[in-house]
């Protein structure tokens, strides 16, 4: 690869700069970067606006913020020539430029980031075998239909979504299918199109501006939403309109057509993108696509979203089963994510865990994902995911605002009856209570109950919560009585609690830092109760313990009381002291690495106490577990020969059949990337979450990076009598030639892997950035050690045992 000179920054430009968008600067004259402003816009009067009047008080209060703030950056960017896009959406510029260009702009005041550009993997669609069919009421309906109770929704009710809009951002929709060309809002009671507001195609890859979908995917979700072809029951909401935007090319979704469509959500315009029209905004958005981990990059276009009134629905991803796999934008607090379930109510175990931001519990809501029959280009067709799910959620809203219309743009309240009337499904493994947990969320959707419950005589309940003398904001109200909701106090310590059917309530009202305070209140049909509170702050005290696992103590995890900002790492005798607040907590232990299982426990913190854990063994389904592993570094002793390209590959004929994953493998391929491939020459410089459906696949990640093999180094191989050493040698970074790692991996007869690490050199060498583990064929099961974890030190390693396998043992020299 040709590399050009990087200028040198200053200090306070420099620190802007994405790493990663330093990599790619030092390897390309120009290439493309977003610039992230540091002040956002105010929607807090929008949220307080009329409902059909947010969506414009959004869309003003965020042009002319843009415009303003982006003012200067603007300007400099013009008098460079550079080619940008202003976004309103969430306050961020498009650049295509160089290293100079980039400094320079980061060097800007007004500017907090400057990024790299990202690709967002679309979740692949499982093919999977079509269920019987469930005839339901007047309606042929498929099993997942009949399983959220939404015949009876249409039936019982006469509800069928009539008067909402439905929006999906996917990629594309064929609109003239026979099961939604009836309901796309682009088509006129005479048949005539007309696509400007109700169809945007910010990729292009649609021809003459007619909506269409190049992967089948969109079509599939919005079939869930709204379709229905004669007696073909296969919507939630039959009678709701659909409208659409492309933000994924294909099986991929870039940074600029996601923002582009969710800009669009807000403000509809012609297909030119011209004309905003703020008052043609959908009710209701779908989103079954997202990334992996936490990534901020999306939360102002769901922000904005809701100031509008505009529910955002989001699957929670395809990660699992590992705990704390959710993917963004699901997991934010702000999104309502879906996990999946199939027909007999279990959990999908392809359906991620949480938790979320600020340690939410996610999923939201569990809903049917599992071999969903919907509409695809020219047919229909089953498939699975949590992309599956989502839309059934999405599509319960429009059936609750469909039915009660003063619900309509409040999504604080439908979140509440969602929640509320959510069948509780009991699997804390990933923790959280049998009501509300990491794997099922508030439980499993049941579209029935939700509008039923919602159509019930009901009264509110509002109030202020203080403290010393001051509102206090982000206090939680629990009510508990004829049902259970939950809401927050805002910025002015308000909170409103709606739809409560009449009764005898007892209120709780609880704040980290606080005593909370218990209260009973009597909520009549159709008026307003009032219940003000006033809280003090709570005493303090420490919690100390050790932490120990299969090895012994736990060195480096994770103490927390789950929900609050208390926390803490064990010592490397696995002791820790944890100072907080008097409280009934969930004392959560999470592991540094992968080797160890998360381990949850309820405390009453009520002064200073001790507690000693111990952590469960981690398994994948197929039952490897791992271990730290004793003993020297392997070297290798023949160097491959030719050098292996950058991002390729060499294949190794092992000297005996390694069983892995209960299959015998002869030969391995070896990448760059610190990656050992069983099923051929697949190799990614990205690393991704394990387990993950998305290639590469069955193989072993022995320090997945996007690393380089230059001069200094080389990749080495040992062949012994029951094992087969695989070296990458002083490798340097691909994104920092000053940065090097040496990796070994041991292969036995016996089917263990040992993986050790030695002569690191720089920041990236702790793994970081990298991926450790292990993963089967096609990508449903998997150990993960570590994932953008620091967790790798000299000379340290990581043995993983097939089940059966012997404890721990020295390998190596």
């Amino acid at each position: 690869m040709t590399t050009v000179a990087v200028p040198a920054y200053a200090a306070s430009g420099d620190s802007k700069l994405e790493p990663e968008l330093r990599a790619q600067l030092a390897e390309n004259r120009s290439t493309t970067f977003w610039v992230v402003l540091r002040d956002r816009a105010d929607l807090g009067p929008a949220r307080r606006a009329a409902r059909d009047e947010r969506a414009a008080r959004v869309y003003r209060a965020a042009t002319e913020h843009a415009a303003r703030s982006q003012a200067p950056v603007r300007a400099l960017l013009a008098s460079r020539g550079a080619r940008f896009t202003p976004y309103w959406i969430a306050n961020t510029i498009r650049v295509t430029g160089d290293a100079r260009l980039a400094a320079a702009v980061a060097e800007r005041p007004e500017v907090s980031r400057v990024l790299a550009d990202k690709v967002v993997p679309l979740p692949k669609l499982t093919p999977a075998a079509t269920l019987p069919r469930v005839r339901s009421g007047t309606q042929n309906a498929e099993w997942n239909l009949a399983r959220v109770q939404a015949p009876r929704v249409w039936d019982d009710m006469s509800v069928r979504g009539d008067g909402v809009i439905v929006a999906t951002v996917d990629t594309g929709v064929q609109y003239d299918h026979p099961a939604l060309a009836a309901s796309y809002r682009g088509r006129a009671a005479d048949g005539t199109l007309q696509h400007d507001y109700s169809w945007f195609d910010p990729t292009g890859l649609c021809v003459d501006g007619v909506p269409c979908d190049n992967a089948g995917h969109g079509t599939h979700t919005t079939g869930t939403m709204v379709g229905l072809d004669g007696d073909h029951a296969i919507g939630v909401a039959p009678g709701a309109r659909w409208i659409a935007a492309k933000g994924c090319e294909s099986h991929a979704c870039s940074t600029a057509s996601l923002l582009a469509a969710g800009q669009w959500i807000v403000a509809p315009t012609d297909r030119a993108g011209n004309i905003p029209r703020p008052d043609l905004a959908p009710d209701v958005v779908n989103n079954s696509w997202g990334g992996w981990g936490f990534d901020p990059w999306y939360s102002q276009i769901v922000d904005a979203w809701l100031a509008a009134g505009i529910f955002p629905a989001f699957s929670n991803g395809n990660a699992g089963p590992g705990c704390a796999s959710a993917g963004s934008p699901g997991n934010y607090t702000a999104a309502y994510a879906s996990g999946a379930h199939d027909a007999a109510g279990a959990i999908a175990s392809f359906s991620s865990r949480g938790g979320g931001q600020d340690d939410t519990v996610k999923p939201d809501i569990a809903a049917p994902g599992v071999d969903v029959v919907s509409s695809v280009p020219g047919g229909y067709a089953s498939f699975s995911g949590t992309s599956m799910a989502s839309p059934h959620t999405a599509a319960t809203v429009a059936l609750l605002w469909s039915a009660v219309p003063g619900l309509r743009r409040d999504v604080a309240t439908t979140r509440q009856v969602l929640d509320a009337t959510a069948t509780d499904t009991d699997d804390t493994s990933c923790g959280g209570t049998p009501a509300d947990n990491h794997v099922y969320g508030e439980g499993r959707l049941d579209a029935y109950a939700a509008v039923s419950g919602a159509r019930q005589p009901s009264g509110v309940l509002i109030g202020t919560v203080m403290a010393e003398g001051a509102a206090l904001s982000g206090a939680t109200v629990s009510v508990s009585g004829p049902v259970a909701r939950q809401g927050t106090a805002g910025a002015d310590g308000a909170y409103r609690l709606a739809l409560l059917p009449p009764g005898t309530y007892e209120a709780t009202v609880t704040r980290y830092g606080y005593r909370a305070t218990t209260r009973t209140v009597v909520v009549d049909a159709g008026e307003t109760a009032r219940l003000d509170a006033t809280l003090d702050p709570a005493p303090v005290a420490t919690l100390t313990g050790t932490v120990t696992g299969a090895q012994g103590p736990v060195a480096g995890a994770t103490v927390r009381f789950a929900g609050t900002p208390a926390a803490t790492r064990t010592d490397a005798d696995g002791r820790f002291g944890l100072t907080a607040p008097t409280g009934r907590y969930d004392l959560r232990v999470e592991p540094r690495d992968g080797c160890d299982g998360v381990r949850t426990r309820g405390v009453d913190f009520t002064a200073d106490m001790s507690v000693d854990l111990t952590l469960p063994a981690h398994r994948d389904a197929y039952g490897y577990s791992c271990g730290a592993t004793t003993g020297g570094y392997a070297e290798g002793t023949r160097r491959l020969e030719p050098d292996v390209p950058d991002d390729g590959t060499a294949r190794i004929d092992l000297p005996f059949p390694m069983t892995y994953y209960g299959h015998p493998q002869s030969a391995a391929w070896v990448s760059t990337n610190g990656q050992i491939a069983f099923g051929g020459p697949e190799t990614a410089f990205t690393n991704l979450a394990i387990p993950d459906p998305l290639p590469p696949n069955h193989m072993i990640s022995a320090f997945w990076d996007d690393l380089y093999v230059d001069e200094l180094g080389g990749i080495y191989t040992g062949i012994g009598t029951d094992t087969v050493v695989i070296e990458w040698r002083n490798v340097r970074f691909y994104g920092d030639p000053s940065q090097r790692i040496s990796i070994s991996v041991v292969l036995g007869r016996d089917g263990t892997i040992a993986v050790h690490h030695r002569g690191l050199q720089g920041a990236l060498s702790d793994g970081g950035s990298a991926t450790i583990g292990i993963e089967n064929a096609d990508g449903t099961d998997g150990l993960q050690f570590s994932y953008g974890a620091g967790v790798v030190s000299e000379g340290g390693g990581v043995i993983f045992r097939p089940p059966g396998a012997p404890g721990p043992r020295v390998l190596g020299r």
